[in-house]
């Protein structure tokens, strides 16, 4: 464990995070540049996505409270002042889909799955600094969900509204998603910043004095107080979610996470499974559970954490690897091989392995991470490759960087490796 551990230390610092640090700010326009292909091309007039800046800013904000190094405060509080300034729409609230590269609103819709990475990433950096404008912001986020998302007739966040809040015919998250009105994979986007939310809150009151940081270099002693009433509405909240995914989102006859839902929750789109959704909402549904601290809950989810992580191994491959998803009605199999499954299937057995004792899942891991070594990590160029084939070959069609590209699945893995062991 102490191998793995040092590797990914190793590749959190000089591979990922140094490949955004070095070649990703914009020292022109502010913030981050928007996109560099798998080429190594960086495209300077790219739009710049409301993803991928607020993963920059979880990323760095993790990576600061985890190992303390200042670059990467630095980096951290240059995503949240860009975001801050640019992203969040101060006239209607919530955060825009896009800007363009000067940092103007481009696509202005409201799309939730994007204001839960904003509460993912201002959250841990509060987390890491204990600074107030990002915890306020990540609150008015929180709210601006539960106003426009919660559906309150059938439970459950819808998708997407206008800038204005309105109703919007496509809700689409990608052209590469179905139509519907609720998803899984928001729902999973959704539970995890809430989860942090709710544990930074918790790290609050058990902590008197927190440290704010208004500038680099400045840190002074203050403390953070949030009414009680606020942090149980974010509990309700997070109980709520857990039993969303296991009485609606579960496919309790395969154990797989189904992927698309009309607002009544009658299932769409065909029988698809994701592998690498299973895998990753294995181990974010455990920790809502953990964070929320309910033994009850607990005694519930694990059981349903097990099996959605036996269900996965569907799409484990011989050499470690874990495909995409597949298509049961078409028989259409994505089995490239991506780096955010990879990233996320290495978590979620070691999560398995930690927590009930499964060698097997130790051995699932350090199988999947020797793969993402041999195959896709870029030593030479910095970051990871988009994906693989099946026969190793790399994808150099997809981004190095990109609107979906980001410092986040792999960098928390390392950083969940770093902290757990």
């Amino acid at each position: 464990m102490e191998t793995l551990k040092k590797e990914m230390t190793d590749v959190v610092q000089n591979n990922i995070l140094s490949f955004w640090m070095s070649k990703m700010v914009d020292h022109e326009d502010g913030g981050f540049y928007g996109q560099m292909t798998g080429d190594g091309l960086l495209v300077e007039t790219a739009e710049k996505g409301g993803i991928l800046n607020a993963r920059i800013l979880w990323a760095f904000s993790a990576a600061y409270r985890v190992l303390r190094k200042p670059e990467y405060l630095e980096m951290a509080t240059r995503a949240k002042d860009y975001i801050i300034e640019h992203f969040i729409d101060h006239e209607y609230g919530g955060t825009y889909w896009s800007l363009d590269c000067k940092g103007n609103p481009k696509d202005t819709k409201k799309q939730f799955y994007a204001i839960g990475f904003m509460i993912y990433g201002l959250s841990e950096y509060a987390r890491a600094t204990g600074d107030h404008e990002a915890l306020d912001y990540a609150l008015s986020l929180y709210e601006c969900i539960e106003e426009h998302s919660l559906d309150k007739q059938y439970n459950g966040y819808i998708e997407a509204c206008t800038r204005e809040w309105g109703e919007i015919t496509d809700m689409r998250l990608s052209e590469l998603d179905a139509n519907y009105p609720k998803s899984q994979n928001t729902h999973l986007h959704i539970i995890e910043p809430y989860t942090n939310l709710y544990r930074c809150l918790k790290e609050f009151q058990a902590a008197p004095l927190c440290n704010y940081v208004p500038n680099i270099g400045s840190v002074i002693p203050v403390e953070i107080t949030v009414p009680q009433e606020t942090i149980n509405q974010i509990e309700n909240a997070l109980r709520n979610l857990i039993s969303i995914f296991t009485d609606h989102i579960l496919n309790p006859e395969t154990h797989h996470l189904d992927l698309f839902f009309e607002n009544d929750w009658t299932r769409g789109a065909g029988r698809l499974e994701s592998y690498g959704h299973d895998i990753e909402c294995s181990w974010l549904l455990h920790e809502a559970a953990l964070v929320l601290g309910d033994q009850k809950v607990l005694e519930k989810v694990e059981p349903i954490v097990q099996m959605v992580a036996e269900a996965s191994e569907k799409g484990l491959r011989p050499d470690g690897s874990m495909v995409h998803e597949a298509n049961l009605d078409t028989g259409y199999v994505d089995d490239n091989l991506h780096w955010w499954v990879q990233a996320e299937n290495v978590v979620g057995w070691l999560n398995i392995y930690q927590y009930f004792g499964d060698k097997s899942a130790l051995d699932k891991a350090a199988h999947c991470w020797d793969y993402i070594k041999n195959h896709l990590i870029d030593f030479d160029g910095g970051e990871w490759w988009w994906s693989c084939d099946t026969g190793g070959s790399v994808n150099r069609k997809d981004d190095k960087a990109g609107f979906w590209k980001c410092p986040y699945h792999n960098s928390r893995m390392c950083l969940e490796v770093i902290e757990r062991f």
